[in-house]
């Protein structure tokens, strides 16, 4: 399968990039969960603290992903942070969306779910447990004050536009110099 890949793309990993050490910072330490205690801290929080389910439909027995309770996205600027992370099986790892098609948060995600399972009654006690884990000792999420909010909306949309612009002046520049050549070549085989 190809993928195509824009400017935007770009952009948007730098912007995750960003996310992900600022999760780490107030972490106080490394959050990448492909090995270490960062992989323990996710296989604890999908094993333990969910019970091998899924955050949102209860699900088990099945493959479960990350999905950042925040998105982890410019939009909602949700940190990489083991307080921001549940399991989430495939179907429910794509957040539902308001009728203007933003995404909906993950509360509004849990109620859609709960609803469109016919499950409304498991509702609150899905929503305990999320709530419950953010705000644990050891996977607490970071409390941010609105200066900070605003401080991380800035920063991430100025890289964003930063490195998307870099890209697409880089492609500018090499058509710009694509043509010297070619016209410099063209005088030359002429000449």
């Amino acid at each position: 399968m190809s993928v195509y890949n824009t400017s935007a793309d770009a952009a948007n990993t730098a912007v995750r990039a960003f996310l992900t050490q600022l999760g780490e910072y107030y972490l106080g330490r490394n959050f990448n969960t492909g090995s270490g205690k960062a992989k323990a801290d996710w296989e604890r929080i999908r094993d333990i603290v969910f019970g091998g389910e899924c955050a949102y439909c209860g699900k088990s027995g099945v493959k479960l992903q990350m999905d950042h309770l925040i998105m982890f996205n410019r939009s909602d600027f949700g940190l990489h942070h083991p307080g921001n992370v549940v399991p989430a099986c495939t179907q429910c790892n794509s957040r539902s969306r308001n009728p203007d098609k933003s995404y909906n948060s993950w509360e509004e995600h849990l109620s859609f779910i709960c609803e469109s399972n016919n499950e409304k009654d498991k509702f609150y006690n899905r929503w305990r447990r999320i709530k419950d884990h953010v705000n644990s000792g050891d996977f607490k999420y970071p409390t941010l004050t609105g200066e900070e909010e605003k401080a991380i909306r800035i920063i991430a949309n100025n890289l964003y536009e930063s490195i998307k612009n870099a890209f697409d002046n880089a492609t500018n520049l090499y058509e710009q110099l694509d043509e010297a050549f070619s016209k410099a070549s063209q005088k030359k085989n002429n000449g």
